[in-house]
């Protein structure tokens, strides 16, 4: 038995089993799922093993994220399951359209670019390693040692347009040699000598052809990849079974060639180019502000699997200019999250919370890898992740406004500093010693709570009924998050508002009548992580929605699924109705109140249709965001749990 061999069937039986499972790969510390049917797979069971760090469902994928032994628990699932990926069923099943059109587009870019990472960083690397010795006249660039190297270094950047098209092939599910032999055309000499000049002008049976050099590119192997896989479907349903073997290749080499040099070749070019200028405007107009977004955002793309969309267009920028200017700024949230570790270690007193934090330290550092440091201290202890937003932000205005560089597409970590020795190498090292030490600094200044849960609430003084129960109420909350529910006692169930009033809270009242749902079993990763802010979510039982405080509705959604509310002791409220529902378009709901009214506690803000939105497939689970909780100490909820009416006191903040 191996040694991952157990992990591997737990998860396989708690996504579904074998047959619910559509297809499956891994990233560097995800296993990522396509699942048949999702009801089928238990995320409690996977969140409550110590070896899975977390769930996400992004992009219509089921990811497992299970760190840096990501590998080893694939092969065991493969090894030890019988999965058939590839039947027609579940090619079906991949090829669902899941999510909005900007989501699909990003698991797509993931899943072909994540099978050549690997050849991508080695291969960066090697031509780092090649400048440096160069440079330090330790090799000769004119040398057979050189030579034979720096074609190891190049080789897979000079035939990438080959190797996205096999990746290509596998998402699209379309023939993968054929497809590499489309692509392959544009490299081959035959069609190279044709061109002197980049934009000469030869021709294919009278058409014209505006002649390109291919090698390095990436777009022009996607899109031709991706219509290639129509055709293929098209001529496999009109072309007998006797002759398809050779025809339909044929007949797609005969169409598809000269299809990718006259049209998508170019517009392919012109698009990559397009976008490197557009990222050196940015770049060039404020560094400071592009660096800034991206060094403090990038953890939030990474964590919603958003970063696959940006990837290309750092491998465009390598292929195209030699270099890049993203991935230095970025950078910066990499050794932000190194920076939460050392933070958590320094200040933490519970011994398994210190081991975790330096166990996740080192693959940080040391290869780039972050997933166990987000997941298990920063999203989990909140306080960190405002301290890593701030140190990555600062670091990457450094890089952005000096314009680091990098030579090679590699994961930022203290091994892959060489692919940075560029003329910016100081700047570069200086934001990311920024962001680390910063983040460690104030990781230990704001601190956390270590069991995860709310501090005691202090009594208002004096021996008041108000003053007496407060204290009492808010070590029932401490006693009811961990054991990871909403529910207090009954006898401690509800902190009225004039004990609020009295010790400073601000209460927030049951927007919806329905059942308590605890944030974190939301369906929606940017309210269950409490991205969004804190607060409880209510499974309607009514589709009216009242407000929960006296204040001005602050945002009206133009699909009036969802409406914030700043109360007038300056508390910003969202409650957003049901998962994914901004998809029905407004359908279903109908708006009250118009955005900047006035609006008192219990006023009608929009009804909705549940049996509309439940026929739709979408979950009703209604999220109360406290938007603005980094302004607060605490948000307590203040209900028993089970059943909530309309007007009830629902959270207390402070």
């Amino acid at each position: 038995m191996g040694k991952y061999d157990s992990l591997g069937r737990f998860i396989v039986e708690n996504v579904g089993g074998e047959q619910n499972i559509g297809d499956l790969y891994h990233c560097m510390t995800r296993l990522r799922f396509t699942l048949k049917d999702k009801s089928k797979a238990d995320r409690k069971a996977l969140e409550s093993s110590d070896e899975i760090i977390s769930v996400i469902e992004s992009g219509g994928q089921y990811q497992v994220v299970v760190g840096n032994h990501v590998e080893e628990v694939f092969e065991a699932i493969t090894r030890t399951h019988q999965l058939n990926l590839k039947t027609e069923k579940a090619e079906q099943v991949q090829t669902k359209k899941e999510g909005n059109p900007v989501a699909r587009l990003f698991t797509v870019m993931s899943s072909i670019f994540q099978p050549i990472v690997p050849a991508l960083a080695g291969a960066g690397m090697l031509k780092a390693v090649l400048v440096i010795l160069t440079q330090l006249h330790w090799l000769s660039n004119e040398s057979s040692t050189y030579s034979i190297l720096s074609a190891a270094g190049n080789s897979v950047f000079y035939f990438l347009p080959i190797m996205l098209a096999f990746s290509s092939a596998r998402t699209f599910k379309t023939q993968p040699f054929v497809s590499a032999a489309i692509v392959a055309a544009l490299l081959e000499p035959n069609f190279t000598k044709l061109m002197e000049n980049t934009g000469d002008i030869s021709s294919f049976a009278g058409i014209p052809v505006v002649l390109m050099s291919y090698t390095t590119s990436i777009i022009p192997a996607i899109l031709s990849i991706w219509l290639y896989s129509y055709l293929e479907k098209w001529l496999k349903k009109i072309t007998p079974k006797s002759i398809e073997l050779f025809m339909v290749p044929l007949i797609s080499l005969l169409i598809m060639v000269p299809l990718a040099a006259i049209v998508i070749g170019p517009i392919g070019v012109y698009a990559g180019s397009g976008i490197a200028s557009g990222i050196d405007f940015l770049s060039t107009r404020s560094g400071l502000l592009t660096g800034a977004l991206l060094g403090g955002g990038w953890t939030f793309l990474v964590m919603f699997g958003l970063h696959w969309g940006i990837a290309p267009a750092m491998i465009n920028n390598l292929s195209i200019k030699g270099y890049d200017t993203i991935r230095p700024m970025m950078a910066s949230a990499t050794f932000a999250q190194s920076g939460v570790a050392l933070g958590v270690f320094l200040k933490a007193k519970d011994k398994k919370l210190k081991s975790y934090a330096i166990s996740s330290l080192l693959p940080s550092l040391f290869a780039g890898i972050t997933e166990p440091i987000v997941y298990g201290l920063s999203v989990k202890l909140k306080r960190p992740m405002i301290a890593a937003v701030i140190g990555g932000a600062v670091g990457g205005a450094i890089a952005g406004q000096f314009h680091a560089t990098v030579l090679a597409y590699v994961f930022p970590a203290v091994t892959t500093i060489p692919a940075f020795m560029t003329n910016t190498i100081a700047y570069y090292l200086i934001s990311i010693a920024v962001s680390f030490t910063l983040t460690t600094v104030l990781t230990y200044i704001l601190g956390f709570e270590e069991d995860a849960q709310p501090a005691a609430v202090p009594s208002a003084g004096g021996n008041t009924a108000a003053g007496a129960n407060v204290p009492q109420a808010s070590a029932a909350v401490r006693a009811s998050n961990a054991q990871g529910t909403s529910a207090l006692p009954a006898e401690t169930a509800n902190v009225n508002a004039a004990a609020a009033d009295t010790i400073g809270f601000h209460t927030v009242y049951a927007p919806i009548p329905g059942e308590l749902v605890p944030l974190g079993e939301v369906d929606d990763p940017a309210f269950s992580t409490e991205a969004m802010g804190k607060g409880v979510a209510i499974l309607p039982s009514e589709g009216k929605v009242f407000s929960p405080v006296d204040g001005v509705v602050s945002l009206m959604f133009r699909t009036s699924h969802a409406v914030a509310v700043t109360s007038d002791d300056k508390v910003e409220l969202l409650i957003h109705v049901g998962v994914d529902t901004v998809k029905l378009k407004g359908e279903a709901f109908t708006a009250h109140v118009r955005q900047g009214q006035k609006v008192k506690r219990g006023d009608l803000l929009l009804e909705f249709d549940i049996p509309k939105i439940r026929a739709a497939g979408y979950d009703t689970t209604t999220p109360i965001i406290v938007t603005n909780s980094a302004e607060y100490e605490q948000i307590d909820p203040t209900h028993a749990g089970g059943r909530v009416e309309a007007g009830e006191s629902l959270l207390a903040v402070r």
